[in-house]
């Protein structure tokens, strides 16, 4: 008995170090872990939800995960318009209606690790029309396989649904509203530049002009943010990290150069659990392009030069020609 006793403060001690040491391996969890889903989650409630490959139509044709749907092409393209701008209202309550998508049942988005972003539009998109119960799979298509589980080729098609949004006005920032956070006029606002530090800095230009929005708080490139092999999103503790400038209790707009890299910051955001997260759709095409928008770090596109590269490109091609005819 007296043994037993003596072994009590060391066994106590083993179990603290133990649950130590496995908070310290873990790490922190995602404020809204929800959000991020795994192969087994989708295989647990098919027919529950509603799994969209947003991949365009011919990579859905040449295998998907069973049940899924796809919306006629890839996401980042059929639910936004030639501009690359969020479609109307009413065209995407159309779309999603006849693809079967409903607000009562959960969405489950997927791509895969090369077209990552083709499902942080769709997330953002259905968020922004007020479906409260989307998720995204963490891995894409290739965790499904990487699991041994299956796909099917079968085009799989929903009945239509009466898709109704509720329009969620504060998880999109107008030019307008970002003009005058570049002016100083609105303050207090976090601004995330998801493009790479080459277009933040001007070299990489992009439209009429490169740089970046004045007032900017941080330049967090989408590419650092997720494992580009996987398509993984990065740990709660790395993506702390990565936006550690930033205070999670004010309104927070990401950008990028067509709103699409910036829907992935959107969704992380969603995941480290800030209160206001906001894409700007217009981004850098639009706002770079219109001379009225203050811009830091500016310059201007050279169009003198890119004729003169064109101009080459020309006689590079007659050169070629007249060898082809010899």
């Amino acid at each position: 008995m007296t043994a037993c006793r003596a072994k009590k403060p060391a066994f106590g001690i083993f179990i603290i170090a133990f649950l130590f040491i496995s908070a310290v391996s873990y790490g922190a969890e995602y404020a809204n872990p929800q959000l991020l889903v795994t192969p087994s989650d989708i295989e647990k409630n098919m027919g529950k939800w509603i799994v969209v490959d947003c991949r365009d139509d011919k990579a859905y044709a040449a295998g998907h995960i069973p049940g899924a749907i796809n919306l006629g092409g890839a996401c980042g393209k059929v639910l936004r318009d030639t501009t690359l701008r969020i479609k109307k209202t009413g065209d995407l309550e159309k779309l999603m209606g006849e693809a079967g998508v409903s607000m009562d049942k959960p969405v489950a988005v997927y791509a895969d690790a090369k077209l990552i972003t083709s499902a942080t539009v769709a997330f953002w998109i259905l968020e922004y029309l007020g479906h409260n119960n989307v998720h995204f799979l963490n891995g894409g298509i290739e965790s499904w396989q990487e699991t041994g589980k299956p796909l099917e080729k079968t085009m799989q098609k929903l009945p239509a649904s009466n898709f109704k949004a509720a329009v969620v006005k504060n998880r999109i920032a107008t030019t307008e509203e970002v003009v005058k956070i570049a002016k100083g006029e609105i303050k207090d606002i976090n601004i995330i530049d998801s493009r790479t530090e080459k277009e933040n800095k001007g070299a990489d230009i992009r439209a009429l002009r490169g740089g970046h929005i004045p007032n900017t708080t941080t330049n967090v490139s989408h590419l650092k943010t997720y494992d580009v092999q996987t398509g993984k999103i990065h740990t709660m503790d790395e993506l702390d990290k990565l936006f550690d400038k930033l205070d999670k209790n004010k309104r927070t707009i990401a950008y990028c150069q067509t709103g699409t890299r910036s829907t992935l910051t959107y969704m992380e955001l969603r995941l480290m659990g800030f209160k206001d997260p906001v894409n700007y759709d217009d981004s850098w095409i639009i706002y770079g392009s219109n001379v009225d928008c203050p811009v830091a770090n500016e310059n201007w596109y050279d169009f003198v030069k890119m004729n003169e590269i064109m101009k080459t490109v020309e006689e590079l091609k007659k050169d070629i020609e007249e060898l082809k005819k010899k």
